[in-house]
């Protein structure tokens, strides 16, 4: 490990050369927000300034992913992934350079658009890695992969590129790593072996009644009603069906029935979200939900069965245990007590199903956006939850530093635990 640290360092003193053009290039990225599968110009920055920096690019991967490969003589192959895209989020932070963009979603309705999930920290990050890995290849040996994803926020932009043939660009990947800006102290970096982020499944249920006038519900079979009784009982699922050790949500995120308050309809559409951290877990509540829903539908005198859809699947992350325990010393060297074990979180990635197509094990790890001294007062007041506003808000605004800097050095440094030459 002493070999990687003083590589780190060595490629690290640069990087005040690096925040010279980071952080101007953070503040436009940020002001220039674009939606999933819609990356083209944040696309076709990234591209040009891996070819700056002598990378072999691959661009249009999966619509508008972006690959660069910077080979540097035999050693193992080391992938570092970012994404690109942002949230239909009218911005509200107040900054000097806030998003009022504003972009036709995949629906065709107008919508504004943010970076609000800090995605446009992680590309900024991983080119100021990408730089100063090119710029002190004279120092390591291997092959970099700077992987630029777009559409993680739809859950499909990993899953795009594996499909368009990106193992076929590469050599064969020995480790893949990639990182998160969540709302904790700026500085920090935070690892956790095994189960990480859940798997998560969203389901539309579409239920069926016969309709009537609402005078008459003799004549019906209220869907009103059976969706409400569906409701009531899916709350049940993780109370009563999930084993007490293992961690799950369901939430009932939206009900849509009828139009008019006299008239019963002749159906109800249910949408849930679900979130596991086991496939047992996930199979037992997508299970219990199916059986339940059919029961009440029986129990209602249903005319047709009920009708399930699933969709913005995300798989399990799931650290590699010997990965990240490789991470997580060359981090502890580094970072000293600024690296910490991180929770489990219940937000959702797509990002192993590129590491799972590579045959490659991963880590993935989290790092801090918030200024300290700002959650500090929130923690002392027990006020973090009130305070501190999380991925996806429209208040969300990662401190430019130390945020850029602890996200290029966390890359670097979990890079060269596999690059450095003895």
């Amino acid at each position: 490990m002493a070999a990687s640290q003083k590589l780190a360092d060595t490629l690290l003193a640069a990087l005040p050369c690096v925040r010279d053009w980071q952080e101007q290039f953070y503040r436009d990225l940020h002001r220039n927000p674009e939606l999933s599968h819609q990356e083209f110009g944040t696309a076709r920055e990234v591209a040009d300034r891996l070819r700056g920096f002598g990378y072999e690019v691959h661009d249009g991967v999966g619509g508008t992913g972006v690959v660069g490969v910077l080979p540097n003589g035999p050693g193992p192959a080391v992938l570092l992934r970012a994404d690109m895209d942002a949230l239909p989020v009218e911005e509200a932070t107040g900054l000097e350079y806030a998003s009022t963009v504003r972009a036709t979603d995949a629906d065709g309705i107008e919508v504004p658009v943010m970076h609000a999930c800090g995605h446009d920290v992680h590309v900024t990050a991983l080119l100021g890695a990408a730089q100063l890995l090119a710029d002190g290849r004279e120092h390591w040996r291997g092959t970099v992969i700077a992987l630029f994803q777009p559409a993680e926020e739809t859950s499909d932009g990993a899953r795009g590129m594996v499909d368009d043939g990106l193992a076929r660009l590469l050599p064969k990947v020995d480790v893949a790593l990639a990182q998160h800006v969540l709302p904790a102290p700026a500085g920090r970096v935070g690892v956790r072996a095994g189960a990480l982020l859940s798997a998560a499944d969203s389901m539309r249920i579409t239920v069926h009644g016969r309709g009537a006038h609402g005078s008459m519900p003799q004549a019906a079979v209220d869907p009103v009603v059976l969706a409400a009784m569906i409701v009531v009982r899916l709350q049940t699922v993780v109370a009563r069906e999930v084993a007490p050790g293992e961690s799950a949500v369901l939430t009932v995120g939206s009900i849509h029935a009828g139009s008019k308050s006299n008239v019963i309809p002749d159906r109800a559409v249910l949408q849930l979200n679900i979130r596991t951290y086991s496939e047992n877990a996930r199979t037992a509540v997508l299970d219990a939900i199916r059986r339940i829903v059919t029961a009440e539908c029986q129990a209602s005198g249903s005319p047709k069965d009920p009708e399930f859809e699933l969709f913005d699947r995300f798989p399990l992350t799931r650290n590699d245990d010997d990965t990240t325990a490789r991470v997580s010393e060359a981090f502890t060297a580094f970072f000293g007590d600024r690296c910490r074990q991180m929770p489990q979180q219940t937000a959702s990635e797509d990002f192993s199903e590129i590491p799972a197509a590579l045959g490659a094990p991963y880590t993935y790890w989290g790092i801090g956006g918030i200024d300290p001294e700002v959650y500090q007062r929130a923690a002392e007041h027990g006020r973090v939850d009130q305070d501190i506003p999380v991925n996806h808000s429209s208040t969300f605004a990662p401190v430019i530093q130390p945020t850029l800097d602890t996200g290029t050095q966390a890359l670097v440094v979990a890079a060269t635990a596999w690059l450095a030459r003895a």
